[in-house]
């Protein structure tokens, strides 16, 4: 049996599809979605919330549309919007019909839950239409009622037959621009029912853990179970969800994919957790530096760390480096080399100005190789 090298991940191959202008499976990047939580009808907010979650980095955003009124908003919300739109519908088609109409680059449904075959058929129609993909959500939570009296409760057999059915009416409709989810709140459900659904399908796969919990829960628990399938190369999108507000389920979205070195955004910083040996305030200064560094879309990294223990070592594998030193002076390091010392007073605002001349000298090489290639 040949062994991988360790940090090889082999990407389950899946059929692409195209969410708007956004290609989701096949060879494309792993996508991060979120969701807003304002009300659709109120669409400035929304719309400032998006905006938001656009600047976090975000490639697509759904919006909950359960009613005509939040319908009708989602035409002006898709037009202010620079990433495509899911439109959100459980249960009545017509929603489906409007949000097509009104421009949702993607309908999330459950088939199952429309109604008759005539009406999946109409909604399908309606895509086909407006150029929508669909997105099959199947949640432990919300699955049907034979299939639970089937099984007794939910797991992942239930959740990967739920998606099996829910797929069928779209096939028996002509139509295959979909992505599927198997979502619940248990991990090892999750992980488990993707793992099944992963080898009985050649579609998109949207992971996340749902109602995974706050900030930090839902962090640790979506970093879990999303980082596991991603390890093993399932997963083609995927949305955090946290109780907190949408920006911040993208950034950590990218952060999951950023320490697998699936993709890459933004400044990735590597910091100690700070002791005795510190000389400087290592907790608040990580905390202003990844708050004023939020802007850098360049891949990049920064370690910051308090002191010469394992400072210098770390620096070598980064874009740039600080280190603690003695008497509130501190050493800063190059691409990895030892190149000057900054004082206290100046350490945030130098850092911060380093870390933006270096994206823009990477953009630049980046652009000087890419007219060399054409």
């Amino acid at each position: 049996m040949s062994i991988r090298p360790w940090r090889d991940i082999m990407r389950r191959q899946s059929r692409q599809i195209m969410v708007g202008n956004v290609p989701v499976g096949g060879d494309a990047p792993v996508t991060v979605q979120t969701m807003t939580n304002t009300p659709t009808p109120d669409v400035t907010a929304t719309i400032d919330q998006i905006r938001r979650c656009e600047d976090a980095g975000v490639d697509i955003i759904r919006v909950s549309c359960p009613d005509e009124e939040s319908t009708a908003a989602l035409r002006q919300i898709v037009r202010a919007s620079r990433v495509p739109i899911v439109a959100d519908i459980h249960f009545h088609y017509k929603r489906a019909l409007e949000a097509a109409d009104a421009g949702a680059a993607c309908l999330r449904i459950n088939p199952g839950n429309i109604g008759s075959e005539a009406r999946v058929r109409e909604v399908v129609n309606a895509a086909k239409a407006n150029g929508c993909s669909i997105r099959i959500g199947v949640n432990a939570g919300s699955l049907e009622k034979d299939l639970l009296e089937k099984y007794g409760e939910p797991c992942p057999e239930a959740l990967v037959e739920s998606a099996l059915d829910h797929i069928k009416l779209l096939e028996d409709a002509d139509f295959r621009e979909y992505k599927v989810a198997v979502k619940a709140s248990d991990v090892f459900l999750a992980v488990a029912a993707y793992q099944q659904l992963a080898e009985a399908v050649d579609c998109p796969l949207h992971l996340g853990i749902t109602e995974a919990g706050g900030l930090i829960g839902g962090t640790v628990k979506s970093s879990i179970g999303l980082g596991s399938l991603l390890w093993y190369g399932i997963g083609d999108t995927i949305r955090v969800s946290l109780s907190a507000e949408p920006e911040e389920e993208v950034r950590v979205g990218f952060e999951i994919l950023k320490a697998l070195g699936i993709r890459n955004r933004g400044v990735r910083v590597v910091s100690c957790p700070s002791c005795a040996r510190q000389g400087f305030d290592v907790i608040r200064t990580v905390e202003t530096l990844e708050a004023r560094l939020q802007h850098i879309r360049t891949p990049l990294s920064l370690s910051v760390l308090g002191c010469v223990v394992n400072g210098p070592g770390e620096a070598r594998e980064t874009d740039i480096g600080l280190t603690g030193g003695g008497n509130g002076k501190h050493m800063v390091y190059l691409k990895g080399v030892t190149d000057h010392t900054v004082q206290d007073a100046d350490m945030l605002d130098h850092i911060v100005r380093l870390v933006e001349a270096r994206a823009a000298e990477i953009e630049a090489e980046n652009d000087a190789a890419a007219q060399a290639a054409e």
